[in-house]
């Protein structure tokens, strides 16, 4: 069996239609269960059945925060199914799992206001102030960068059989990378789920205190693989094209992710500053892509 035609089978296997819908019915009956687990263990505190001092254990509205998280790992699993289909669609839902990753930190956020006059000198307001501003900010240049999508141009070209074969080559590739991420992201999360459990059997509360910190667990793991992944896609890009706005366009998606990346290593105002400027430099550079592409058709179509 030709190595294509393995790639072309296991690519429907894992990442088919049906797969997305039923991985999604699971992650949905998931992420009710842990919602109703996370309430169960604030009533507990509050009756002092047991003892967690942290306000995330507290607040019920925090407990929202909880099935916000596997509704994350579902859209790591969405970012996976994209993959092959378009590059600018992969790195859109890079943009929305991030976006997700700060809802969801509002919903911590809330656990922990205070509401008093000195609002902007409380360090917790104040970060739960600035949270809710990213998030809007995110919100509105992703919409520009789909809109971005929606509007590109295209090139023509001469040897449309030489152009056919190799775009067929590298949707090939961009399946065979995506087959190869979802074992490893598999096991990724099931090393995290287990090492958790093991945290939580040998101290409580330090267990139960890791789900407020998920993002150290999983999500920092998970965008060093997409940097690897993105670095791949640079690289193999090269072999189909050697247009320089190409080039340009995922060395640019390349050095947001990367900046994704940074974020989760820093705290307070800089990790919303880095992801707000990861994801208005990829945005910034699919429109002066496109714009770049534009330009080049129009110079075509001048007559000599």
């Amino acid at each position: 069996m030709e190595k294509s035609k393995v790639i072309t089978q296991l690519y429907s296997y894992f990442l088919s239609e049906n797969r997305k819908e039923l991985i999604e019915k699971y992650t949905l009956y998931v992420a009710i269960s842990s919602y109703i687990f996370h309430l169960i263990i604030i009533a507990l505190n509050m009756q002092g059945v047991i003892e967690l001092e942290q306000k995330f254990f507290k607040n019920p509205i925090a407990a929202i925060y909880t099935p916000f998280s596997f509704i994350l790992v579902f859209e790591v699993f969405l970012l996976v199914y994209y993959l092959p289909k378009s590059i600018t669609a992969y790195i859109g839902k890079q943009y929305e799992i991030i976006t997700l990753i700060v809802i969801r930190r509002i919903f911590k956020d809330i656990a922990y206001v205070e509401l008093d006059s000195n609002w902007f000198q409380n360090k917790n307001d104040l970060q739960f102030t600035i949270d809710v501003v990213t998030s809007l900010m995110l919100f509105f240049i992703i919409y520009l960068f789909y809109r971005s999508i929606g509007k590109r141009s295209y090139v023509s070209f001469n040897n449309e059989d030489k152009r056919g074969k190799e775009v067929k080559r590298f949707v090939m590739l961009k399946q065979g990378i995506a087959v190869a991420l979802v074992p490893v992201l598999f096991f990724l999360a099931v090393y995290t789920f287990l090492n958790w459990v093991l945290l939580t059997y040998q101290d409580y509360s330090n267990g139960i205190l890791e789900l407020s910190n998920l993002n150290n667990v999983f999500f920092d793991e998970f965008f060093n693989i997409l940097i690897v992944v993105d670095v791949l896609l640079l690289l193999s890009s090269f072999f189909y094209s050697d247009r320089f706005s190409k080039i340009i366009r995922n060395s640019g998606f390349v050095i947001s992710t990367i900046l994704l990346k940074i974020s989760f290593s820093s705290v307070g105002v800089v990790s919303n500053v880095l992801v707000i400027s990861s994801v208005l430099f990829g945005y910034l550079i699919l429109l002066i892509h496109n714009l770049y592409e534009q330009n080049a058709v129009d110079s075509r179509e001048q007559p000599l």
